[in-house]
């Protein structure tokens, strides 16, 4: 996954929009441009499962362009659109038994604290599931 966000964040169509979703945000307001690129990712990319005992990962192009993915499209979408503006970000793989990983999200750095952005749920950046018993962290 990091390194489709590396390669990802270069990406023409990655990087144009997030330049759009962030253009009627104060200059320098990080909070805000990383709240409309949350927004923008859990609510306009639809949720959708991978090929039934397939696991697939989509290019963080592909997603914009199919707009659906799994939890891992939707985390490398926003993990590079976040990137692709200079927000550093990071994946958490979970589960809710012991060494047992069933779903990931990003989490980015806005000032010395990292902020989780859950892309399946409705819920607002700095939401994190209750009950997680195995936690990875991937740098990008």
């Amino acid at each position: 996954m990091g390194g489709l966000v590396r390669s990802g964040k270069k990406a023409l169509p990655v990087r144009q929009t997030a330049l759009s979703l962030v253009d009627g945000n104060r200059q320098k307001d990080w909070s805000a441009e990383v709240k409309a690129l949350h927004a923008f990712v859990r609510d306009s990319i639809r949720y959708v499962r991978d090929i039934r005992g397939v696991e697939t990962l989509q290019t963080p192009d592909k997603t914009l362009e199919f707009k659906q993915g799994d939890c891992d499209d939707k985390s490398t979408l926003l993990a590079a659109l976040l990137e692709s503006i200079g927000h550093p970000s990071r994946f958490v793989a979970i589960g809710f038994a012991p060494d047992t990983y069933q779903h990931v999200y990003v989490e980015t750095k806005i000032g010395d604290k990292w902020i989780g952005l859950e892309t399946t749920e409705p819920v607002e950046m700095g939401w994190e599931p209750k009950g997680v018993q195995a936690r990875l962290i991937f740098f990008n």
